[in-house]
């Protein structure tokens, strides 16, 4: 790689650091601190969402889904197209939580139900998504190996991700949402103009036709996921964006942070034009990576052949500044998930159980110190977990965990008036039936059913303990909306 390259990479990664530690000037409380005070335009409410779910670990798992199931893989985009617009044009879930003027889904949950079942879901909620994450900086390792070409066993490697994770730490510790907010859009317009050209140069390499005839080539069945993947898996796909844009922690929160419901819904309509993006311009260049390779690598690695691609394929300037709006991604995506986290589980989980409202500035220093723990805990993960299943699946069946139960409590508890205590307790606790389609566990139970599967199982199961409990467990009294 030449020092230009180098070059763009370090001034860019070191202009994001020091606009994230500025915007610690600005933090005054823990709304604040949490959600911006409710008081973000649309502009930036809108590239702050799509920054934050176009991170590497986004770019990464669909150039792999890409390389490994070619074009039938862009009905995951489509459906996140649909879903989030068909949001934003009916206002649903979100419009009604905006209303409520709360900080997170858990505090819902303790409006309409009880401050027990806050803690409980806020509990799952982590479990997770510190699951969810845990697999990002592995991710990031991945793109960086290929990218200098690194030894997996280089330490060189390990201490640029522990550099980067670092960085990552002190700005969100210090600024917030606030330095969430700025560094996301930032990352969003370089990355999408890398992205661009990318598309550009793999086109200009291979050849638009070619592109088309040589997957042909490949299989016979390159366009229809119900042939490739099934009716179960295109399914749970529907799930995945209905989660992805509307109960994922990191994506409500950012609905959460708009200054009125109405601006919330036009976030929306806005911001599935990115939901379809996300997923196909990083899933076309997986595709051309296959092509490219001519087939040769994929079995080795299919998470890593976009990187080996881009290597080949940029000229020097457009390599670096591709490679630093990569790394903000990666820096981008871990400062929202960290934030989300280490301030759920002190406002719905430390502050109820401790019976006594917690002064914000205690609030804000309690999040800090669970932020710089998370990091801990993500080093260990990312570095030292081993799986075979692809990423997308990985992060599914994590999420599952929590969103098959939010689903259900969320939804139920807005439009059902008979939801109760009990039948939210059991639909969250049902979610933790999603742990079945970890690889490990599957292995060990001996369990031939597909991720999606149990993930769609998992879902249905919440809705059955869901309605069971609230009918045979009534309220009561009316929950509080």
């Amino acid at each position: 790689m030449s020092i230009i390259d180098i070059s763009i990479i370090i001034i860019y990664l070191l202009i994001i650091f020091l606009f994230g530690i500025f915007m610690r000037n600005n933090v005054s409380n823990f709304s604040n601190f949490m959600i911006a005070n409710q008081k973000l335009p649309l502009s930036l409410g809108v590239t702050s969402m799509l920054g934050t779910e176009l991170g590497l670990i986004t770019v990464m798992y669909n150039a792999q889904t890409g390389a490994l199931q070619y074009f039938s893989a862009f009905h995951i985009g489509l459906f996140g197209f649909i879903v989030t617009l068909a949001v934003g044009l009916s206002g649903f879930v979100v419009m009604k939580l905006r209303d409520m003027n709360i900080k997170s889904i858990p505090e819902f949950y303790a409006q309409r139900f009880s401050q027990k079942t806050r803690v409980v879901g806020a509990f799952l909620l982590v479990i997770g998504g510190m699951l969810n994450m845990g697999i990002f900086l592995n991710v990031g390792a991945k793109f960086i190996q290929a990218i200098f070409g690194f030894d997996t066993n280089d330490q060189s490697l390990k201490m640029i991700m522990i550099l980067l994770l670092i960085i990552v730490l002190i700005y969100t510790m210090m600024g917030g949402m606030l330095s969430v907010i700025v560094t996301d859009y930032f990352q969003f317009l370089v990355l999408s103009i890398g992205l661009l050209f990318c598309v550009f140069y793999s086109i200009l390499n291979i050849g638009w036709n070619n592109i088309f005839d040589s997957i042909e080539k490949i299989t016979s069945n390159p366009y229809n996921p119900f042939l490739s993947k099934g009716a179960p898996y295109v399914f749970w796909q529907v799930v995945l964006a209905f989660v992805s844009a509307v109960v994922w922690p990191t994506a409500i929160t950012r609905a959460l942070t708009m200054d009125s419901s109405n601006t919330v819904k036009k976030q929306y309509i806005w911001s599935s034009i990115s939901f379809l993006i996300r997923f196909m311009i990083p899933c076309f260049i997986g595709i051309c990576a296959v092509i490219y390779f001519n087939d040769q690598e994929i079995n080795k690695n299919a998470l890593m052949l976009m990187p080996l691609f881009l290597k080949e394929i940029l000229p020097v300037g457009l390599l670096g500044l591709v490679i630093a709006g990569m790394l903000s991604a990666f820096m981008s995506t871990h400062d929202s998930y960290l934030l989300c986290w280490s301030t759920i589980i002190t406002n719905d989980i430390i502050e109820p159980l401790s019976g006594k409202k917690l002064a914000s500035k205690l609030k804000i220093n309690i999040s800090r110190f669970i932020i710089f723990l998370l990091g801990l805990y993500i080093l260990y993960w990312g570095l030292f977990y081993e799986g075979s299943d692809s990423i997308w699946s990985y992060l599914g069946i994590t999420g599952a965990i929590y969103f098959s139960g939010a689903i259900t409590v969320l939804v139920a508890g807005l439009y059902w008036e008979k939801a109760s205590e009990m039948g939210a307790i059991l639909a969250l606790f049902g979610g933790l039936s999603a742990l079945i389609g970890l690889e490990p566990i599957r292995k060990i139970l001996l369990i031939n059913l597909q991720p999606e599967e149990i993930g769609l199982l998992s879902l249905l199961f919440t809705i059955f303990m869901m309605i069971l409990g609230s009918l045979l467990f009534p309220n009561n009294k009316k929950g509080n909306l």
